[in-house]
């Protein structure tokens, strides 16, 4: 068990594969596990989930600063981003970096839109004449940052998937047009709540291509007939919540929105350039790094060390219950 930013965490050392699957806090297992105890004894009721999904809606509304009425749930991001790839006009131009998780490039292309790949560090540059600019904050396979300034200031409309660094990197990004995540990774809730929060103009033209009874604007009175009744903010983009997964999120979400984000991320960056630093390089500045060794990946597992391959690199992710000992793990066994 270790202890970290007040809560504890059951996490074996050697566990970097957060930006594959996060450990939640032990306070958000019991939560889960609470709820799955009243699931198997009929003790629930739709309703009473409500207020899970207002807890968890409003703090990932604060975590990237955008207030809980702009924001819609969802059970996985590249559901969200088709609600985005849906809003556009038929045949637009969207540009996403090349290498890109393919949950932010797959929804635009399926749309029939144009979707143009360029590098991470030339979109800034490529950005006029497209109308969307679509990237993840932070690049699943190897963790560089996104220049998010320099895309502001071009004025072209931009999706920012941040499921990669949202709960470990210090987001405003109220600016943006959409912003989504699912909460399965660095927000350390259960695979099955996502979340999309949406400009005033974006939502205006938002297109509600799974309107459901849960989107109602009284979603208990919107479960037979029509006419088309949806609510009149970000809940009208809603899917039915997966309900164990934001009985967990609404205990994790508030938790890490209270938190020093600062901190968090001096925390979770000072381990991994601890590792590039012990491997002879040069700190990135990211939770996220890729290590391009010779046998790396099989000297790392029998060292009892968590991660994963991506793009042909080990991927290796550090969060709040990783300490220098999962540093010496690697380093020790990287030699």
């Amino acid at each position: 068990m270790r202890s970290a930013f007040g809560q504890e965490f059951d996490v074996p050392p050697g566990y970097l594969n957060t930006p594959s699957i996060g450990i939640p806090p032990v306070v958000v297992a019991d939560a889960v596990a609470e709820s799955v105890h009243r699931w198997r004894t009929g003790a629930d009721r739709p309703p009473l989930f409500d207020e899970h999904v207002v807890a968890a809606r409003a703090a990932f509304g604060e975590l990237v600063g955008m207030p809980a009425e702009r924001v819609a749930i969802g059970s996985s991001a590249s559901q969200l981003v088709a609600v985005v790839a849906a809003s556009l006009p038929k045949g637009s131009r969207v540009l996403v970096a090349r290498g890109e998780f393919t949950s932010v490039s797959f929804p635009f292309a399926a749309q029939g839109h144009t979707v143009v790949e360029v590098g991470l560090d030339e979109l800034v540059s490529a950005a006029g004449g497209y109308d969307l600019v679509a990237v993840s904050t932070v690049q699943s396979a190897d963790g560089r940052i996104a220049d998010l300034d320099g895309l502001r200031a071009t004025g072209v409309p931009v999706m920012l998937d941040v499921t990669q660094s949202l709960g470990w990197y210090p987001l405003d990004v109220g600016w943006a047009d959409w912003v989504v995540a699912a909460g399965y990774k660095w927000l350390l809730s259960p695979r099955g709540a996502s979340w999309l929060a949406c400009s005033p103009e974006a939502l205006a033209r938002a297109v509600p291509i799974a309107a459901n009874w849960y989107a109602g604007e009284d979603r208990w009175t919107t479960v037979y007939d029509l006419p088309l009744r949806l609510a009149s903010d970000a809940r009208a983009l809603d899917t039915s919540p997966v309900w164990l997964s934001h009985v967990g999120a609404a205990v994790a979400l508030p938790w890490l929105a209270s938190l020093d984000q600062a901190a968090v991320r001096a925390h979770n960056t000072g381990l991994a350039d601890a590792v590039l630093i012990g491997l002879g390089r040069e700190p990135e500045g990211s939770a996220i790094i890729a290590v391009d060794r010779p046998g790396a990946h099989e000297r790392l597992v029998k060292a009892g060390v968590a991660a994963g391959l991506r793009a042909g690199k080990v991927r290796l992710g550090f969060h709040l219950y990783n300490t220098a000992e999962d540093v010496e793990l690697v380093l020790e066994a990287l030699g």
